[in-house]
This record gives structure tokens, C-alpha cells and sequence, in this order.
């Protein structure tokens, strides 16, 4: 039998960007707190972010990618201090957008200049509610206030000043990630040539609300959550397994789970236990996510997501008037069996943008990996991107 080939590329790889070193800017001080879109605000903050090739002199070819959920600033190559950090799940893998940023690939780092921070609220180096609250001396927990999709933007506005990078060629981030893109257009309209939205649309879903709602009940009903007072103890592990492994679900499709799973039963039968592949799965998926992930800050970033409504945000309800707001060039990607950012919604973002006679371009990728497939169809994707972001008006 051949042996299987990795569908990454190694640091020494002439395609990959290589080792990377995270970097971390104070974004704000006690004295110069970060104001929060709901109220309150915080100081000191942190925020960590990777860049790769190198800006030009004209600072015309940066292109900043907004992470997902789960994601962090970490996009491409492999992390150089991932061990010593305590992030050892990262020294298997590399960035969770390796295939499309690197040396020849889609977004090519000899072309671009590559941006991704980590957004407030994480647990990925920048500030979140494991940092340390310097009121009290010990973790924020659920003292740390809530934050929004357009905080994030803000954010990564100010990290931009920090590089001398007062306009992007392009904005580019899958899932809630998308959202941020939006936000960016909406948000600062002057600062974006290209925005580009992979599965997301202008607001969650009745049903997705639903998913995060369960997925939070989870967490806060598991007997060691200690209402987030949960540092230095294991915390509410099964409660952040069974939230994680409820969103996976979501993340792929009907067809795709057939396809890998279908009723094939493990070989052990162990009457209430993992009888069949597709519980094994879930619960590897739910297991290796609580050795990474922080339960509060699953709580904080979900509710972010929930709260997401450009309409409402920008248009008074109206998402047409709220895309008049938009002067970039916009790509809307939706993915054929994906039901938490379903195509329908997509195409609603981009109708609402052809009303206004913005340039707009819609496409539907047909795929059986549901949501997750703006991170696995790497071809279809990849090639989508680089078009897009050559192509001048």
C-alpha cells in the first residue's frame, strides 16, 4: 500500500512561510483603557499576532485574515516555541490556514503581507478572561466583560497604526471570521479595498443561536465550572467536550458524515458507550479540545457570535442601507451543504450589496464537508482568493 502523503508542507518546505514567532503588542494600559462597545472597558490588553512576507514600500499588498472560533493568530508555518509555550498541540500541525498562505500558494507571501491577530476574549495570548484581572491578582473568569465582533475589528484596527498600515488590499476570514470581514467594510469603509466573507453572512441564525445556547448550558451546568471560578482546578472538562462535540456536528454535513462514519459500529461494543465511529470521533473532537480551549472564553466568544447583526448594527434593521455604508470590493462564499451559515443567507449578503449597484461577487462551492469546508476545500477556495485579490476594479 503507498504510504499516504500529508496534506501540509514541512518547515523546510520552499512553500511554507516556515517557523514562526508570535509576536504581542500592549494595545492598551490601565492608564489608556480599551473602551468596549457594550459598556466598560479594559486595561492593560494584549493582543498576539503572526505577519509573514514582508510590506511593501507603498504599504499596498496587506491583507489581514480574521480567525474563527476555535482559531488563533497562528494562520500558517509552524509555531518555533510551540513546546515551551504549553501549546503542544501545535507542534503536529501547522497554521490552520497553511494550505493557502505560503511561498506559491493562493495567498502568496512573496506577493503579500500577511496579517491574523487574536481577538479579545481568547485564550491565545491576547487578553481574555484566563488573563490575569490586576484589580484582584487572579483570573478575570466571568468578571471579564463581554465583547463584540466589532471590538475585535477595532482591535485589529489598532494593531494595523501599530504596523503603518493605514489601508488593506484585503480582509479575509471563514465563519465568524467572515463576520469580522464584514465588519471591517462596514466599520471602516475607507480602509479596505477587498473584502472577502467565507461561510457567514450578516447575522447568525434562530437555529444557530440555539447551538450556542445548548453548547453554553453545557458548560455552565457541569458541576466544576464554579460559576468560571474554575483556575487551578481541571474545570468543567465534560461540559466544554460536550459543547465542543454539540458545534462539531454543526460544523459538518449529512452527506460528509455518511460519507466518512455511516452506521459502521467500532470494535468494541460497549452498550452506552462508543458503539459507533462517528461517537468515537466525537468524542476525540470533544476530548482534544479541552486540552487547549478555555471554557470561559468558549462562553465569551459564542455570545459574540450570537450578538452579530450587521442589519441592525449599520442599517436600522435594513441590511441594504446598512451595505451603503461599504466601498470595498466584497466576495460572499457560501459552501452548498452548509446549515450554520446555509447558502440562502449568503446570497441575502450579496443581494443586499447589488441593490446599492456595489461590486459584488457571489459564488455557491459545492461541497459535502458542510461549514467546515472553507478550511478543506483548499482548491476551490485558494483559487477563489488569489482571483479575487489580483483582480484590480
Amino acid at each position: 500500500m503507498a504510504k499516504k502523503t500529508k496534506d501540509y508542507d514541512s518547515a523546510d518546505s520552499p512553500h511554507s512561510v516556515g517557523l514562526t514567532e508570535a509576536k504581542t503588542f500592549r494595545l492598551a494600559t490601565a492608564e489608556k483603557p480599551f473602551k468596549l462597545e457594550l459598556g466598560g472597558q479594559l486595561g492593560p490588553v494584549d493582543i498576539e499576532y503572526e505577519t509573514y512576507g514582508t510590506l511593501s514600500p507603498a504599504k499596498d499588498n496587506a491583507v489581514l485574515i480574521t480567525h474563527a472560533l476555535s482559531g488563533d493568530a497562528h494562520v500558517a508555518g509552524w509555531d518555533k516555541h510551540a513546546a515551551a509555550s504549553g501549546r503542544v498541540w501545535r507542534a503536529r500541525k501547522p497554521g490552520w490556514w497553511d494550505t493557502v498562505i505560503g511561498p506559491g500558494k493562493p495567498l502568496d507571501t512573496t506577493k503579500f503581507f500577511i496579517v491574523c491577530a487574536n481577538f479579545l476574549g481568547s485564550c491565545y495570548g491576547t487578553t481574555g478572561p484566563s488573563s490575569v484581572n490586576p484589580a484582584t491578582g487572579r483570573a478575570y473568569a466571568l468578571k471579564f466583560p463581554l465583547v463584540t465582533t466589532g471590538d475585535w475589528v477595532r482591535q485589529q484596527a489598532m494593531l494595523l497604526d501599530k504596523l503603518g498600515i493605514q489601508r488593506l488590499l484585503g480582509v479575509a476570514g471563514g465563519s465568524i471570521g467572515g463576520q469580522q470581514a464584514l465588519e471591517w467594510a462596514l466599520a471602516f469603509p475607507e480602509r479596505v479595498e477587498k473584502c472577502i466573507v467565507l461561510a457567514a453572512s450578516a447575522r447568525l441564525s434562530a437555529q444557530g443561536l440555539a447551538f450556542n445556547a445548548v453548547g453554553r448550558f453545557s458548560i455552565m451546568n457541569d458541576p466544576a465550572f464554579n460559576w468560571g471560578e474554575y483556575y487551578g482546578t481541571a474545570g468543567p472538562q465534560a461540559g466544554l467536550a460536550a459543547a465542543r462535540m454539540l458545534a462539531h456536528i454543526t460544523y459538518l454535513s449529512e452527506e460528509g458524515m455518511h460519507e466518512k462514519f455511516g452506521r459502521r459500529a467500532t470494535k468494541d461494543k460497549e452498550g452506552f458507550g462508543a458503539e459507533f465511529e462517528v461517537e468515537s470521533y466525537l468524542n476525540y473532537q470533544g476530548r482534544s479540545f479541552v486540552e487547549r480551549f478555555d471554557a470561559n472564553s468558549y462562553l465569551y466568544i459564542t455570545r459574540a457570535m450570537d450578538y452579530y447583526d450587521a442589519a441592525a448594527q449599520w442599517g436600522g434593521g435594513d441590511l441594504a442601507a446598512a451595505c451603503k455604508r461599504i466601498q470595498a470590493e466584497v466576495m460572499v462564499v457560501s459552501f452548498s451543504s452548509d446549515w450554520l451559515y446555509p447558502p440562502a443567507h449568503c446570497r441575502a449578503l450579496a443581494l443586499a450589496l447589488s441593490r446599492n449597484g456595489q461590486p459584488v461577487t457571489y459564488v455557491d462551492v459545492p461541497s459535502r464537508y458542510g461549514h467546515d469546508a472553507f478550511l478543506v476545500e483548499t482548491k476551490p477556495v485558494g483559487s477563489l482568493l488569489k482571483n479575487f485579490l489580483v483582480r484590480r476594479k
